[in-house]
């Protein structure tokens, strides 16, 4: 009975070999296919948080004192930056230990870029947000 199961036979039949290549070739490239849809997962919930810290801004501007909203929406900006670094790090890891097969492997460098344009984007939102925004601040009589 398990002489008669192909899977288990000890026999180094050439196209079994190629059979096994096949399968650990595939699998591979699934899991190229899975960090790659983990990384966008990780950059849809830093642009999340974004949003939320820009919500939570303009939702909460006539909060007083003037700057506890701008306070939380920082931190939630500064949270989607750190998203986006830990994605990258964790998704430039993960593909140095794999090849792509049948599929074409991210560049690293692209997903550096993409995690780095993140952190500006959120730098620039945090410039805005405390020091180009009218009213509340201190100084400007408001």
């Amino acid at each position: 009975m398990a002489e008669d199961d192909p899977y288990n036979a000890e026999a180094e039949d050439e196209d079994s070999n190629d059979l096994a290549h096949d399968r650990t070739d595939m699998a591979e490239d699934r899991t190229v296919m899975a960090v790659e849809r983990t990384f966008a997962g990780w950059m849809r919930t830093a642009f999340g948080a974004i949003g939320i810290g820009l919500g939570f801004n303009a939702l909460f501007d006539a909060v007083q004192p003037w700057w506890v909203a701008r306070a939380i929406a920082t931190v939630f900006i500064l949270l989607a930056a750190a998203l986006a670094l830990v994605a990258q790090h964790r998704a430039t890891k993960a593909m140095g230990r794999m090849s792509g097969h049948a599929v074409d492997r991210p560049d690293t460098p692209h997903l550096r870029y993409i995690a780095w344009s993140v952190c500006a984007g959120a730098a620039t939102l945090i410039g805005a947000i405390w020091f180009l925004l009218d009213g509340n601040t201190p100084g400007s009589g408001g």
